[in-house]
């Protein structure tokens, strides 16, 4: 067995194990490096495990789409003082910037950063961990042993916390409607694209000139209709349909001119004209059941009672989290949402509508396994609500308390721009439930975003979700 511990530093803050054994952050996304510049700052020991050759992998999958978050809410200050300090000038905080922005001018250059620069393993798959010595079951002495991450190359660390900030992005829901693979859906996977494809760029020719469908309710879905929508424009014979489980799409269009974020808004107003005019055809109450190719190698959607025949299918169904790789640490987890089981009651799409949560931060990110926090867009599980910021004060909160200053981890301060769409009757019925709101950066959006959302503005440039 192969233990790689680096970095030690017997006698740090650290308040976990030995204090001898770095914070594992997982993931280089947005989030994960934002926990790893607030770990900086308190002098913590910390190594990032990202599994893609550079940072924000996930992201570079969809650096074409627009954030509708401006930049104001898409940086976390901890990682803005560290880029300062080396001669960092920051975007204008109002401009709205594309995921490649956000790399380019932001993640990037923070990668690079001395406190952080040298603490980043790239091409480091995390696939398993677990408490060195112990399964799930044993509890004596447990709380005294590190935590062993193991990789995908078989490589091991220890570790004295792990900040799992991996995002949802690799981790797609499925086209059935009753959470598994509808059937026969692996069968027809060469013709479904990502959640984001790059319609009006590179991947133009997959989708011009033929039949479209997208799949889900959320701002992602949202995204790419608009895009098909204009590339419908440009090319005769392309052709948009647009499935749904609910029968009111009111909260994917959201509050309009009353959303606090400006470009958020017009995604959504933009959409419902696009499907009022009849260039977007709504199939709505539609639960797919099963899925096949037909001769002419073309897919149909099928439910109870209708099909839906088209050429290319966009699976917007939203994402959940990956627990398997941490299924022997003691998690409690809510059975609905797959997050924390105190966190769960302030995200339930069930319970609300609203696009923004109450502050939370370490208290409600904890589990019953001290020093593992899920952080991010895989915090949430599978509620659709996310938002960058909210991901970089869990952060905050996280490291604070990981360095033993638990007033700093319990003051959690958190403003997010009102939505103008907050409805408890809405969130109960079934349009709120299969809701599928791309997250922001999710990352996947985190190391992965879990996944952004773009969104065109009313003078018809291309915008989108943070």
């Amino acid at each position: 067995m192969k233990i790689e511990s680096t970095w030690s530093k017997p006698g740090g803050p650290m308040n976990y194990v030995s204090e001898k054994y770095p914070v594992v952050v997982i993931g280089g996304g947005p989030v994960g490096l934002a926990a790893a510049a607030h770990l900086a700052e308190r002098g913590l020991e910390f190594v990032i495990m990202e599994a893609g050759p550079s940072v924000a992998a996930a992201i570079e999958e969809w650096r074409h789409v627009r954030l509708f978050s401006p930049w104001r809410y898409a940086t976390d200050l901890a990682a803005q003082r560290l880029l300062k300090r080396s001669g960092w000038i920051a975007p204008d905080l109002d401009a709205l910037p594309t995921g490649g922005d956000l790399i380019d001018s932001y993640l990037g250059p923070l990668a690079k950063v001395p406190e952080l620069a040298d603490r980043i393993q790239y091409g480091a798959e995390v696939v398993a961990v677990t408490r060195l010595g112990f399964d799930r079951i044993r509890t004596a002495g447990r709380a005294d042993a590190p935590f062993l991450v193991r990789l995908a190359d078989g490589s091991e660390i220890l570790a004295g916390a792990v900040i799992d900030a991996a995002g949802t992005w690799r981790k797609p829901n499925v086209l059935g409607a009753f959470g598994i693979p509808a059937r026969g859906e692996s069968e027809i996977a060469s013709q479904v694209s990502s959640p984001l494809p790059d319609v009006l760029g590179r991947e133009r020719s997959r989708f011009a000139g033929r039949r479209n469908a997208v799949v889900g309710a959320g701002h992602s879905a949202a995204t790419t209709l608009l895009d098909l929508g204009r590339l419908a424009e440009q090319v005769p014979g392309t052709e948009v349909v647009w499935v749904v489980r609910g029968t009111d799409q009111a909260r994917t269009y959201g509050g309009g001119a009353g959303d606090g974020l400006p470009a958020r808004g017009a995604l959504g107003s933009r959409l419902k004209d696009l499907v009022q005019s009849g260039r977007i055809k709504l199939v709505s109450s539609f639960r797919i059941e099963s899925v096949h190719r037909t001769g002419d190698g073309r897919v149909v959607l099928s439910a109870a009672d209708r099909q839906v025949i088209v050429d290319t299918v966009v699976k917007s169904t939203g994402f959940r989290p990956d627990h398997d790789m941490v299924s022997e640490l003691r998690l409690d987890l809510d059975p609905i949402l797959g997050s924390t089981r105190a966190l769960a009651p302030l995200i339930d799409p069930n319970k609300h509508s609203c696009g923004t949560v109450p502050p939370h931060g370490v208290d409600e990110l904890s589990h019953p396994e001290p020093g593992y926090y899920a952080v991010g867009a895989k915090a949430y599980g599978r509620a659709p609500t996310f938002l960058l910021a909210t991901g970089y004060e869990q952060a905050r909160s996280v490291a604070a308390a990981l360095a033993g200053d638990w007033e700093a981890a319990r003051d959690v301060q958190l403003n997010l721009p009102k939505t103008g769409v907050c409805s408890s009757k809405r969130a109960g019925d079934e349009s709120a439930r299969s809701q599928t709101v791309g997250r922001g950066l999710a990352t996947g959006l985190s190391g992965g975003l879990a996944t952004a959302v773009k969104t065109v503005e009313a003078t018809g440039q291309s915008a989108c979700c943070g």
